[in-house]
């Protein structure tokens, strides 16, 4: 059977997932892990937590439920997770779709994907809030969120994210990009400051765009559930 894992963004938790996962296709498992530090396993943070704790969070999930066939969904931040994940277990996916996220290169880190004005705005947050390793909740439009109903339910539930894992760079076999088939969702409404992903879909041929904004499985649950349902 095939399985969906949706892997969440900075500052989310499995949660996020709720209204998308009713509304994805039957007969498939649905998998919505929180990552170390985040969400309800926000107790776990601290300056340690690092990207590579976020990859071996999600290749545990696929192990220890024996997962095959998975389309690995990483959303934001976790196309550096999802990719890394891949270089691991790559004969466990069917897919990779990165909805709105970052996809890195070998050796890149996310601030390497976003861009200088990123970085700048992420540290200066980081540093004035944060004690230079907690990274405080972005603000409702940086997340693409305008409906009273949408920032009421998101933000109470947002915590801080760890500096570590933005700085992290992922190591990639060369092969691969080739090796596994890859999607790119861009949600086209809405972009964080500082320009980040310009060219979201560098190298990704099966490329689709949803008009909303970055939290796409907030705003637009039943859109992102329907093509999902066709990338798969």
């Amino acid at each position: 059977m095939a399985s969906f894992v949706l892997v969440h963004g900075a500052w989310h938790g499995g949660w996020c997932w709720e209204r998308l996962r009713e509304r994805l296709p039957p007969g498939v498992r649905v998998h919505t892990p929180t990552l170390t530090g985040l969400g309800d396993r926000a107790n776990l943070l601290s300056r340690d937590v690092s990207l590579q704790n976020h990859i071996d969070d999600i290749v545990q999930v696929l192990e220890h439920q024996d997962l095959r066939d998975v389309v690995l969904v990483g959303h934001s931040y976790a196309g550096m997770v999802i990719t890394g994940v891949a270089a691991r277990v790559p004969h466990r996916l069917a897919r990779l779709v990165y909805l709105d996220a970052v996809v890195p290169k070998d050796g890149q880190c996310l601030f390497d994907c976003s861009g200088p004005k990123f970085r700048s705005w992420i540290d200066e947050r980081a540093h004035s809030q944060g004690e230079g390793w907690r990274i405080p909740p972005a603000p409702p439009e940086f997340l693409g969120l305008s409906e009273t109903t949408d920032v009421a339910w998101v933000m109470p539930r947002l915590v801080p994210h760890p500096y570590r894992t933005f700085c992290e760079p992922v190591q990639l076999p060369q092969a691969l990009e080739s090796a596994i088939p890859r999607s790119y969702i861009n949600c086209i409404d809405s972009k964080p400051r500082g320009g980040a992903r310009a060219k979201p879909a560098e190298g990704i041929e099966d490329y689709y765009e949803l008009s909303t904004g970055h939290d796409a499985m907030v705003t637009a649950p039943r859109e992102l559930a329907e093509l999902l349902g066709r990338i798969r």
